[in-house]
This record gives structure tokens, C-alpha cells and sequence, in this order.
């Protein structure tokens, strides 16, 4: 029997949840599988969604099945990208950067997250069109609170809790992982890395050729870190191993700042500014000018 969409976001939430105690428990193999089930269960939301908007609408004779979400696995992200267009019509925005995020794991500028869609996904993603994505983002969350299994909000700086300029992340990620410190934006870039190796070697076992530009997407990647490249042809096996040994050297420094971070925003911003920062000290001065002291 298919689950209603209370009950699918009851589960939502309660996996929301284990996956805090998960990875405040550093618990990899629990944390991997948590979000493998979170992804199915948001797949689930959208396809009940759809299902029930679907049913509301006034019936058209010419009316085409939905496909299902590829917002879930590696497998579906492939589906979509060697398939037909969606009949259903363009993949939202919002969806598409979802997607990118989701492979490359750590908060990602609108340029990456745009090569990254072109690269895996047959549909383009035109970066411009993310300029005022996460302002349309805050505005939902503040109007609907989590009535949508995820949005697009901000990366938060490590010292004033403000949007990090320029990058974008997804709200079920802990915080720790969207908090930006001095070591994060190469730690980041390391994940990047690492999430584009894993997708590419995903495709070569379901027996699906990577695109060149996602061949020349790890080679960019691979290029800038040590010991990863030495040959024309780019291993991602070659290029995971030596992402993760750089990595470990930054992991401790780095993960410190972010859980201490992370606990300080905890108890000082609201949910709201937990998603998308706290205010700019400008926006703040605007906010104060119509009063006199």
C-alpha cells in the first residue's frame, strides 16, 4: 500500500532526526544508510505529491504518466541522463541544483553545480538561473516551515553565522557540513572531488559510458590535487584515494571548528537563520534606519 503524505513526512522527519544522532556519533556506516533512506523517502514524497496533484487536476485526455523523481540514487541520476527528456516536463530548478548537491556532498557555487548538471543529466542548467534561488527558498521555509522534504539555503560563515557569498547547500545536511571555515573550502573541494570519482566509477559498473564533460570535469578536479593525475587517462579510483589522503590531513582541524560552530548557531539563531544565515551587518543596519534613537 502506498504511504500518504503525512505519513511519508512523519518518516521524513524521523530520519531527519537519526541522521543528526548518526553523525553527531560519527557513525559512517549508520550515516551512509540513514541518508540512502532519506533520499528514497523524499523520492516517495514528490511521487505522492505529484499522484495527488494529479488527481486534484481536471482530467486531459492527452495526459501523460509522471516519471518517477530522480531526485534518489546514483541508478536514477544515470536513468535520467542516457534517458529521453522527462515527458513531464523540464526538471525544476530547484531540482536540478538538488541533484547536483546531493553528488558532490558539500556546498558548491552556482558554476560547479552547473557543470556538475550538465555533466551527468541530459537537461542544462543555466547557472544565472540560481541568482535568486535561495532568497525564493527563505521566503517558503518562513511562509510553509518544513512543508517540503528539502530546500536549497545558505553555507554559513564560521565566524559571523552570515551566507557564506556564493554557495549553495542543501537543509537536510547537518550544519556542521555547511559551516564554512578557513580549511573548509579545500575540504569541500576534496568531497567535490570524491562525490564526481564515485558517480563516474557508479556509471562505468551499471555498464553506462561517462559523458566526456564529466571525464573532463575529474580531470579539473584531479589535477589540482596531489598525486592524483600522472597519466593522460584519469583513474577515479586514483583520484578517491588521493582525495581522501589529503583530506585526512585537514579532517581534524576542520571538523573542530564546524561542530563548534555548529553548537554556537544552535543556540544562538533561529531555525530560519540556522537555513539561511543570520543578517549581513548591513541588512541589519537597513532594517534599524526608519528608527531614531
Amino acid at each position: 500500500m502506498t504511504a500518504s503524505l503525512e505519513e511519508l513526512e512523519e518518516r521524513l522527519s524521523r530520519l531527519r532526526a537519526l541522521l543528526r544522532e548518526a553523525r553527531r556519533a560519527r557513525d559512517e556506516a549508520a550515516t551512509a544508510r540513514i541518508r540512502a533512506e532519506l533520499r528514497e523517502a523524499e523520492a516517495a514524497w514528490e511521487r505522492a505529491l505529484d499522484a495527488e496533484e494529479a488527481a486534484a487536476a481536471p482530467s486531459s485526455p492527452a495526459a501523460t504518466p509522471a516519471p518517477a523523481t530522480t531526485a534518489g540514487t546514483a541508478s536514477s541520476f544515470r536513468l535520467q541522463a542516457h534517458g529521453k527528456q522527462s515527458t513531464h516536463g523540464a526538471v525544476p530548478v530547484r531540482e536540478q541544483v538538488h541533484q547536483a548537491l546531493t553528488l558532490l556532498g558539500a556546498p558548491a557555487s552556482p558554476k560547479l553545480i552547473s557543470s556538475v548538471y550538465q555533466a551527468f543529466f541530459t537537461e542544462p542548467l543555466v547557472a544565472t538561473k540560481l541568482a535568486s534561488l535561495r532568497r525564493d527558498e527563505e521566503r517558503s521555509f518562513t511562509a510553509q516551515g518544513y512543508a517540503r522534504p528539502y530546500y536549497i539555503c545558505a553555507a554559513l560563515t564560521h565566524d559571523r553565522l552570515t551566507p557564506a557569498r556564493g554557495l549553495l547547500a542543501v537543509s537536510v545536511w547537518p550544519l556542521e557540513q555547511r559551516i564554512v571555515g578557513p580549511l573548509s573550502p579545500r575540504a569541500d573541494f576534496l568531497v567535490h572531488a570524491i562525490g564526481t570519482a564515485e558517480q563516474i566509477l557508479r556509471l562505468d559498473v551499471a555498464g553506462h559510458a561517462p559523458s566526456g564533460a564529466a571525464r573532463q570535469l575529474l580531470r579539473r578536479f584531479a589535477l589540482n590535487i596531489p598525486g592524483a593525475y600522472d597519466d593522460e587517462e584519469i583513474d577515479p579510483e586514483h583520484v578517491i584515494s588521493a582525495a581522501r589522503t589529503e583530506a585526512a590531513v585537514h579532517q581534524e582541524a576542520d571538523y573542530s571548528l564546524r561542530r563548534t560552530t555548529a553548537d554556537r548557531a544552535r543556540g544562538q539563531l533561529t531555525e530560519v537563520q540556522q537555513l539561511f544565515g543570520a543578517p549581513r551587518l548591513h541588512d541589519a543596519l537597513r532594517g534599524s534606519a526608519g528608527f531614531t534613537i
